[in-house]
């Protein structure tokens, strides 16, 4: 299951600095990560200071 970055992003950017595939990029308001790319692997939610990603469970 891919992750999702939620609207409490800061635009801190820590989770695309993390992510190992380099799935996660800087969208207009928040950080976006590219289902399509992403490992599961949960490194961006261990590495964001307020929690924004989260298991996308859609």
């Amino acid at each position: 299951m891919a992750y999702k970055i939620s609207d409490s992003c800061i635009k801190c950017g820590a989770c695309a600095g993390a992510c190992p595939v380099g799935c996660i990029s800087e969208g207009e308001n928040t950080y976006v990560i590219d289902k399509s790319q992403c490992i599961d692997c949960g490194t961006c939610a261990s590495v964001c200071p307020v929690g924004a990603p989260a298991p996308d469970e859609e």
